[in-house]
């Protein structure tokens, strides 16, 4: 669970796709994503997660290109995950933990339009409901056009993927991962500020020096 957890953060937050208004088939649609990426410098958000039945997590996003995050929770209060395009660091206060991995190459690969490429050869995209958009949720007056990425293989991390796209700001609202176990790893995004030009001090972080470091976790049992 904390590689398949790890893995979708560093692609999850690196959305923020173009869409328009003339007819496009999904595989043109989501296209149009890889070409926005291009021109995305930074942005933060405030964001929302669940992970199957668990309680929602919430705080802050922040990302930089190439491929920089941030995310400070407000809720786990004091819990950090950071990615520099190297290492990436998840401070856990609960546990007084923190886990670390080198990153060898593209790290959030899913940040550029290359990474949405590889999405694009791995995944089948198609519209769940067409391009007519759709109440968010149920009983929600915003109204949002879904995508729906369903795997071509068994070797990816998850079965499927939906995001759910706001029409008037052209932004991802919501993202829902689904493992071959049927859990759902949910992202909801709101408040975004494009284009900030943010430093990148933003991406530093000292975490507690009496917290316990975990080396290579992704690679541990």
């Amino acid at each position: 669970m904390r590689k398949a957890f790890a893995v979708l953060v560093l692609a999850a937050f690196c959305a923020c796709p173009s869409f328009s208004q003339s007819i496009l088939t999904a595989s043109e649609f989501f296209k149009s994503v890889s070409d926005f990426y291009g021109s995305i410098q930074d942005y933060e958000a405030d964001t929302q997660i669940t992970v199957g039945n668990g309680g929602a997590m919430r705080g802050k996003v922040s990302f930089k290109r190439p491929e920089m995050l941030r995310i400070d929770f407000s809720q786990p209060d004091g819990q950090t995950i950071l990615f520099n395009g190297e290492t990436l660091v998840i401070y856990l206060p609960g546990s007084s933990a923190i886990l670390q991995q080198t990153v060898k190459g593209s790290g959030a690969a899913a940040a550029t339009p290359e990474g949405l490429s590889l999405m694009r050869r791995y995944y089948t995209v198609a519209y769940e409901s067409g391009q007519t958009p759709v109440p968010l949720e149920e009983g929600s007056e915003e109204m949002v056009v879904n995508l729906i990425l369903r795997r071509r293989s068994g070797s990816e991390a998850f079965s499927k993927m939906l995001l759910s796209v706001d029409p008037s700001t052209r932004l991802i609202r919501r993202i829902v991962a689904t493992t071959p176990a049927d859990l759902d790893y949910i992202f909801y995004f709101s408040n975004y500020s494009l284009n900030t030009g943010m430093g990148e001090q933003r991406f530093i972080y000292d975490p507690p020096s009496s917290a316990n470091n975990y080396n290579n976790f992704l690679f541990s049992e």
